[in-house]
Formats: C-alpha cells, structure tokens, sequence
C-alpha cells in the first residue's frame, strides 16, 4: 500500500486562483521527486460543527475557505526522499514566501492505508 500525506489549510477566497497556480506549479516537482498523485479539493459543502470541524481545524477566518488535500507515494521512505530533494532544490525558492495562505494555521501529517479500494 502507498503512503500519504494528507493537509488542510484555510486560504483566503480572494486568493483562490492564486491557490490553485501554485498548486499546478508545485505539482510537476512533487511528482519528479516521487509523488504518484496528488489531490487538491476547495471546500464546496462543509457543515459548521458543534465541538469540530475542518473550519475550526484550521482557525477559517469568514473570508477563507478551506482546502483538504493530499500527496500519494509509493512508501514513506519515498515521501522522506522527495521532501528532502524539494526542500535542497533550488527551484523551490522561487516560491518563496509567497504562499496564498498562512502556513501557521496548516495541519498536516502523514498516513498508512488501511484500506484502499
């Protein structure tokens, strides 16, 4: 079974297209170095919970969607290789600090299947 690394991040609507070409920037760099799909999903129908919800996941400001999105790759040694080649790789500092949302409100992690149909 793949590995994958799964985020939510609340972006700013007005940044939206913005979002997405990083996203389409990012995506051919991902995959050179070992990711064998990635997803990126703008919320569409998410309910406002009682005690949680992905909103509150990410502290969503009223101006902000949030974005749930996820990388695939092979294990999760692969995932350690491709991350530490796209934090060495030179083209990633064109991206700078020009991200279209606050990274401090991300949440993260990585994650083994337990099923996949």
């Amino acid at each position: 079974m793949h590995y994958v690394d799964g985020f939510v991040v609340a972006v700013p609507a007005a940044n939206k297209e913005a979002y997405k070409e990083l996203a389409a920037k990012t995506t051919p760099l991902f995959k050179e170095f070992g990711a064998l799909r990635i997803v990126e999903c703008w919320a569409e129908d998410v309910p406002e919970g009682k005690l949680t919800d992905f909103r509150m996941a990410v502290k969503a400001e009223e101006d902000e969607e949030v974005v749930f999105s996820w990388i695939e790759y092979a294990s999760k040694e692969a995932r350690d290789e491709a991350n530490r080649k796209m934090m060495s790789d030179p083209r990633m500092k064109e991206f700078g600090d020009a991200m279209p949302f606050d990274g401090k409100r991300m949440i993260y992690g990585g994650f083994v299947p337990i099923l996949d149909e």
